[in-house]
Order: C-alpha cells, then structure tokens, then sequence
C-alpha cells in the first residue's frame, strides 16, 4: 500500500492522478473509493429529477445521432473550426454532446455506439447538455486499429469514483484495475483472530470487491470491512490519546473542607441540581488523584457549567495550584473573568487595590476574604502595562485563576504551578492547542475538563471526544422556563412587524433584547462562515451596522440600540458588554460574538435574522442567551427563504431539550461537518464510516482498541496497525505513539 504508484501503473498515469488527485502511493489510489455501483445492465436508471444544472456527471450512454461540419473562426483568425455534435441518450433521457476540433469521434463513435461521457450538466432550450465533455467507447471486445480509439472494457459492475474534470472515472477504473492486477493482496493489518471474531472479510479481498465486484452482493461484506478499520483507526487514535495522557501523573489537589472551595458552596445564593451535585461529586474525586482528569462536561445550554468548572477550580486552588478557563473569544474570556468575581464576590479580591468600581461605577467596599483569591484575565488585546501585570501574577503565582484566549497558550505565559485546565467550547479549539499547556516540561501534568454547551449525540461523543470520560448534566437549574420559539417568515411585513412589536413590549416591561445579525457591513464579512443557507441568493446577508441604524431610524426609534461585533476594539465590546449587563443599552444589535457564555439574566427576547444562515447547534446556542432569568423569554427566527429552510427553522422551534436539539443536528449536517478538523482537531478522511449509522461498528471498535493497547500501548507488536491508524486520521491523529 506504501509502493509508489508510479511502480504499478506506469509514469504517465501516475503523474496525472498525482497532479490532479494529489495520490502518491498505491494505497492512496486504492483507498480513493467509488460513491457509488451500477450494474452495467442498469444503464437507464438516471432519474432526471436528481440532475441538477453545473453538477459534473459521468454517463453510460448510447450514440442515436452524430454529424460534424467546419465553420471558418471569426475576428480574422486563420484556420477552421470543426465540430462534432452528438445526441446520446440514457434510456429515455437524452443529451447533447458537442466536441471541437476532434473529427475523429465520427469513426470511433458512430450511431449505435456505447460509450462513457462526461461533462458539466447544462439545460438549453428544454435539452440536457454535458459542457466541455470527455467521452470514450465502451469496448465490444472486438479489437481496434483506430490510434484514436481507447476504448474500455466495463466489468459486469461499473464503478463510479469522484472524478474531476481533468481524471474521468474510467481513468481512475483503469488504473484501480491494472494496480489490482499487477500487485499482490497487502498484508491484512487486523489480526486474523480479530477478523474472525468479528465476521470480516480479509483487506485484499475487500479492496477487490468495493472496486471490481463481480456482483452486487459482493459490495456490502466488502463496505462493512472498510468502514470497521476505520472505526478501528480512529478508536486506536482517541484511546491511545487517552493513554498518553496518562503518562504523567497530575497533582493530587484533594478537597479541603476549610478552603476556598467550601467557603464558596457556603455563600452561594442557590441550590445546586442533582446534576451539579453529582458531577461535582465525580469532578472532586478524580482531582484528588494522581490519574490525570481527563473528562467531557457537556450540558443543555443554561444547566450550570460556569459553577461546577469554578468549584473545581476553587478544589485546586485550596492544594496551592492554579487553574486557567481558556475560551475562544475575547469577548467571551472577559464575561467569563466577570461571572466568576461576581460569584466569589470577596473570596476572588485578593490584592485588589482600593478606589475600585463595579459595573455601575459605584464604588466597592473591600471586603476582601483571607481565603480570596485572585483572577487574571490575559487576553491579546492587553495594553503592554496591564500584560505585564497579568504575566507577573500568573508566573508568580499571585493568580489563582486565570482566564483567557489562545495568549494563555503562548510559550511566553508562564505558570508558578497550574493543576487544572479547562477549556470552554472545545470546538473552537484544536487537540494540539489543547495539549500545549499539558505537555510542557515539569513533573506533573495538570488535569483536564473541557466544557461544551452543545450537548453531543452518544456517536458523536465515542468518535470525536472518545479520548474523554464523560459527565453530563442532563437538568436545568430550578424555576428556569422553556424559551418560547417562533420561525417567523420575513417576507410577511405584517407578521415582522409583530416581531418589533414584541421587542418594545419587553423593553417597556423592563427587560433587555438581542438581534442577531450574520454579517457585519460595510464590506465586512460574517466572523463565522455562513451555514445551512437555503436556495439561491437574492440578497446579500443582513449586517449590523445597516440593521442597527433601520431598527433606530424605524420599528424600534426611541429605544437606546447598540451594536457588538468581534472587530469593535477589545475595550469598546467590553464596555458595550458591561452597558448591557447593567440596563443601559434597550437593544444589542450583534453578530453572533454573544452565541456562548454572555448572560444577561434582564434579556428577554432574541430576534435573529437570517436564521438560515445559521446551524442548529449555532441556533440552539444563540437561543440560550435570552431566558437566563426567572422570566419567560421568546426567541424569533426569521427567514425569508420558504420550503426547506424554513422547515428546518420550525423542526428547531419546536424542540427545547438539547439533546433532542443535538440529534436534529447531527441528521442534517454532513459527516464533514461533524468530523471536521475545528471539531475534532485532527485531520480526518472519513470515506464510510458514519457517526450516524455505525454506532454497533464504533462501540466493537473501541472495545478492540482498549483491549490491543492494554497489551501493547505503543503497537510495537502490531506495526500494521500504526499504518492503519496513520491512514485514517494522518499523522497527527497517530501522534499519541511519540508520547508513550
């Protein structure tokens, strides 16, 4: 499978797939799979409600007419041009095909001639057309002196591979086939007793029927093979991580019921839930020990995340360590630094100087505890003087807890002695980066809890975060309301005109509200890649500053609007966050900078336009901002876009639990999606394996992989299997053998 291609067939060919394909290797030709079989019987089967205008087909069809003539080039240009018009058909479907300056189509493809074509789908006067078409004949057996002809034989089964404009799908059948021929079956990576035990076919076999299979029932035993050593690459991957991880050991930070932590649970307002309680029982107990914490917290948007991370913090905090809360923006690093003074009030004012100030620029009392600690935020936007301030308190040791973006990774930022590290919105962060703080020298490795507010499908959890233990915090706090959801059609001015309606009555009843926009204006593109559009553009996406400056000028004049977006300056958002938290601003007209961690407990109404545009966990997210209170709250999804897309908007109004929200999700994003490098944080090439249907394949996989690296942690036993793990998630997804 490592053998250069060019050794099995030939220079020429193996230098067009390497230009075109990027394929090196045989077993990057061989791993290049068909998306889909055809019995070459079944030429007729295209349905033309499934072709779509600018798609790039390949066809098997027959030649009904064909004619050529010669036509002088315009604008005083020398010489003629010859062209060879066809139609073809496919069953009942025809197309026409048009060639320039190849006359010798009319003697290899006459009427009555099968053939393969290829070309752009184009529609002219009610008439399928294939632009810029290849074609080459089907081969009847009998042999050809034409130069020209390079006809191919079919197989009894046609496979069709993801092609481009440059490498046909017969090109591709050419080359799988003479590779197939020439080379010997590769030696099987899974263990033979593995292999049995779970009824697969051996590899050589398997690779020979999902190319060249003689029937169609050939397809699925060979389908499943590869999907399971996938599955096995990648649980190999995530549980060889998680042995890694455990390499070194982390500090022991055992509870204190003196401490800091106490002094905290002592002083809280609130109940905790069972789930708090539950989970933070499991957090305190693996804190205590040397086995490195290395677990999932995953939970509903409002379920109370913040409090059970800042008990965990505090635990590690009261053994004389540090903690650090990395999160993906700035903006939401500085609410998080403000959430968590406003929860330890005095027990996080340590050193604090006098003459300071809260929100509403009143002056504070110092009532600093003698337990307190103290929190840093480091963020990139830090003036040079307060940098410095903050690096000192956090190398020095002052900063019990730390707060920050990507700059806390920076080798430059130096901890006295950091036990625990958690990371909010882990997808927002890749394992690497992650890792970074984990892997630096010293004698222990400080312990791991990373957060996401987007509950996660089982699948999804055992393929992407299976590294991780997992908790969950399946109950939201007491007294918290279903926030009330409408998907609102935009292009019905009476009924947008009820959405600000709605708005104002909030505010004048008190309350606060949030328009969410996709994009940010003047020329500015959206800060997160638009997603879930529907149907063609009529318009470019709404933006914030032409939206703010509508809603004052019209629905909502009167009413003190503000705007936030990631490109304000560091000290303008936070000071336009701080505005809002403290009642001064009516109307926050937003990208969607405010999706994770801002709360606002007055805000009461979300309006988002769009909404389209956005996904179903983005949308789930969005949503949870409004509703944080003892008071209903409603969400508006507006859209213009009718059908599908607002379908899609009404299924999302219509469920409240998140996990329900999660499944939605993952039926209709695409396994790219999911398994994506900003998700998972290393390179995926996922070909069959699906988190939605493999789940039996998945759970055998992982139980397989724990009970290998039980054996043999750095496969020095099994060397096959680190080419196998190296295919399916790249070197980096492998990087857990240089750790061990």
């Amino acid at each position: 499978m490592d053998s250069p291609l060019a050794e099995a067939i030939g220079g020429r060919s193996a230098s067009a797939l390497r230009k075109h394909l990027d394929m090196t290797t045989v077993g990057d030709l061989l791993r290049h799979l068909p998306r889909r079989h055809d019995k070459v019987t079944d030429v007729g089967k295209i349905d033309p409600r499934d072709l779509t205008v600018g798609d790039y087909v390949t066809v098997i069809a027959d030649v009904r007419t064909a004619g050529g003539e010669r036509k002088f080039r315009r604008g005083g240009g020398r010489g003629q041009l010859h062209i060879t018009s066809m139609v073809v058909a496919n069953g009942p479907l025809e197309f026409s095909v048009t060639f320039f300056n190849q006359p010798w189509r009319l003697r290899t493809m006459p009427p009555g001639t099968r053939a393969m074509f290829a070309g752009k789908l184009e529609r002219f006067r009610d008439r399928w057309q294939l632009g810029s078409p290849r074609a080459v004949r089907i081969s009847t057996g009998e042999d050809s002196t034409d130069p020209d002809d390079e006809a191919v034989k079919l197989p009894p089964v046609m496979p069709y591979y993801p092609a481009t404009k440059d490498v046909q799908t017969w090109e591709l059948l050419a080359a799988v086939r003479q590779t197939l021929e020439v080379l010997d079956d590769p030696v099987d990576p899974v263990p033979e007793e593995i292999r049995r035990r779970h009824h697969l076919v051996d590899l050589g076999r398997a690779l020979r029927d999902i190319h060249l299979p003689a029937t169609l029932d050939d397809i699925a035993p060979a389908r499943r093979r590869l999907t399971w050593d996938e599955a096995l690459g990648l649980q190999l991957a995530l549980q060889g991580e998680r042995i890694a991880a455990a390499v070194r050991p982390a500090p022991p930070c055992p509870r204190r019921e003196d401490g800091l932590a106490a002094a905290f649970d002592a002083r809280l307002p609130f109940e905790l839930t069972g789930g708090q309680r539950r989970v933070g029982a499991e957090l305190s107990a693996a804190l205590s020990s040397a086995t490195p914490l290395n677990r999932l917290l995953q939970g509903d948007v409002g379920s109370g995340k913040t409090v059970v991370a800042l008990r965990a913090m505090l635990q590690v905090v009261d053994a004389g360590r540090q903690a650090v809360l990395l999160a993906p923006t700035e903006v939401l690093a500085a609410q998080h630094a403000r959430s968590l003074r406003s929860m330890l009030g005095p027990l996080g004012r340590r050193g604090e100087p006098a003459g300071l100030f809260d929100e509403a620029e009143e002056p504070v009392e110092l009532d600093t505890s003698e337990q307190a600690t103290k929190i840093v935020l480091l963020t990139g936007s830090l003036a040079a003087k307060e940098r410095r301030q903050a690096l000192l308190d956090v190398q020095s040791g002052e900063a019990g807890i730390v707060v920050g973006t990507h700059a806390v990774i920076q080798e430059s930022v130096g901890f006295a002695d950091l036990g625990l590290l958690v990371v909010d919105e882990q997808h927002r962060f890749g394992v690497r980066q992650r890792d970074e703080l984990r892997s630096r020298p010293g004698e222990f490795a400080p312990h791991l809890l990373v957060m996401t507010a987007t509950p996660i499908p089982r699948t999804v959890a055992l393929t992407v975060y299976g590294d991780l233990e997992n908790s969950v915090l399946d109950e939201l706090p007491a007294g918290r309301k279903p926030i009330d959801t409408h998907a609102v059609p935009g292009n019905r001015p009476k009924w947008l005109a009820r959405v600000w309606e709605r708005v104002r009555e909030e505010v004048d009843a008190g309350h606060q509200a949030y328009v969410v926009c996709p994009r940010i204006g003047d020329g500015q593109a959206s800060e997160e890649e638009d997603q879930g559009a529907g149907g063609d553009e009529r318009r470019p996406p709404l933006a914030v500053l032409e939206v703010a400056e509508l809603l004052a000028a019209g629905p909502l004049a009167g009413l003190r609007v503000e705007i936030l977006h990631g490109r304000l300056p560091p000290e303008e958002k936070d000071d336009v966050m701080r505005r809002f938290s403290a009642g001064a601003i009516d109307v926050l007209v937003s990208t969607t900078v405010i999706e994770v961690g801002v709360d606002v407990p007055n805000a009461t109404a979300m309006v988002v336009l769009d909404a389209e545009r956005f996904g179903v966990s983005q949308l789930h997210q969005l949503r949870g901002r409004v509703g944080r209170g003892d008071t209903a709250a409603a969400c508006f999804l507006v859209s213009e876009y009718e059908g599908p897309s607002m379908e899609r908007l009404q299924r999302i109004a219509e469920i409240h639990d998140g996990f329900a929200m999660a499944d939605l999700d993952l039926e209709l994003r695409s396994e790219g999606d999911v398994l994506g490098t900003e998700q998972a944080g290393r390179r995926r090439s996922l070909r069959f394996l699906s988190v939605r249907r493999h789940l039996e394949e998945i759970t055998e996989a992982r139980d397989v992989a724990r009970a290998v690296l039980a054996d043999d942690p750095t496969l020095d036993h099994h060397p096959r299997l680190v080419g196998l793990v190296r295919a399916v998630v790249g070197d980096e997804g492998a990087s857990f053998l240089d750790k061990l």
